[in-house]
């Protein structure tokens, strides 16, 4: 595979066998081939354009629900900077956000706009190209209830705006093709008082940290609720409240959050999640389906 640190036309940042541990939650993982964070727009379309069809790009958010394997990643990994984390509030009550604009910057400036309905954004861990690709949610809401549409760069560079209803959006699911990266997102939000949106914002916080291990090294959810319960649930059924295995432990906490107690390698996270999973389908005969990514080579 050969990708040129030289490529014409890139300003931004390239970066050769770059650490992926240090920029995701789990603080585990090995290394991207490449690590590329664009200048800006322009930027990004041109690097995907004089890349090599055959080279895999992967876009990285926050790093909030991702397992990087130990392997590392092939290919590309994309990092939007700070050229793609403005959010603006427009007319109409909606809310122009760049991709690697993070939960917290759109719900606090819809909140200063008096724009309402974001509110359950502050409480997820993530940017806003993570959202819409995985139909993030939290209290009640999610991201295709919100969403007008979005600007998305194609693997070939190209430059599209898919509407909600092209994204098949289903449960932590869209149907964004794969290399593609989410540049920006329009949110459609609803009038309301900014001290009344700022209190459910701090409720929404507080319930947060108050069930979830938010001062770990941890992954988010890491299974999705199936039809008729709630994966937590099933897991401390299951009797794997506190289980571990090296350094990964399921927490005592929230049952549906991994944890990194110390120097975990994905592998041994990885592996606690598939034991969890085995030992809720023997118990409650249900099959739980990873909410995490998991991503590169074991």
């Amino acid at each position: 595979m050969v990708v040129s640190a030289s490529l014409p036309g890139v300003r931004g940042k390239l970066t050769a066998n770059a650490p992926l541990a240090p920029l995701v939650w789990f603080k585990a993982g090995g290394t991207a081939q490449w690590l590329f964070e664009p200048a800006d727009l322009d930027d990004l379309r041109g690097f995907l354009r004089d890349l090599d069809p055959a080279v895999p790009v992967m876009a990285l958010g926050l790093g909030s629900n991702m397992i990087v394997r130990d392997g590392g990643v092939e290919g590309v990994v994309v990092r939007l900077g700070k050229a793609f984390a403005k959010v603006t509030a427009r007319e109409g009550h909606v809310l122009e956000c760049g991709g690697g604009a993070s939960g917290i910057l759109v719900s606090s400036t819809a909140r200063d706009a008096g724009i309402s309905g974001v509110e359950f954004l502050r409480s997820i861990p993530g940017t806003v190209g993570g959202f819409v690709r995985m139909n993030g949610g939290a209290y009640g809401g999610e991201v295709k209830d919100i969403l007008i549409d979005c600007d998305v760069v194609l693997r070939s560079g190209e430059l599209v705006t898919l509407a909600n209803a092209e994204l098949g959006y289903t449960y932590r699911h869209s149907e964004l093709p794969e290399g593609a990266i989410v540049v920006a997102a329009r949110f459609q939000g609803r009038p309301g008082e900014p001290e009344a949106i700022q209190a459910e914002m701090d409720r929404i916080a507080a319930s947060r940290e108050a069930s979830q291990p938010l001062r770990s090294k941890t992954g988010g959810s890491t299974f999705k609720n199936p039809e008729g319960h709630k994966a937590w649930q099933l897991v401390d059924q299951a009797g794997c409240r506190g289980l571990t295995m090296g350094g990964a432990q399921v927490s005592e906490k929230h049952t549906n959050f991994l944890i990194n107690t110390g120097d975990a390698t994905s592998t041994e996270i990885e592996a606690l999640g598939e034991e969890v999973r085995r030992r809720v389908k023997d118990h409650a005969g249900v099959t739980l389906e990873w909410e995490i990514q998991r991503v590169g080579r074991a």
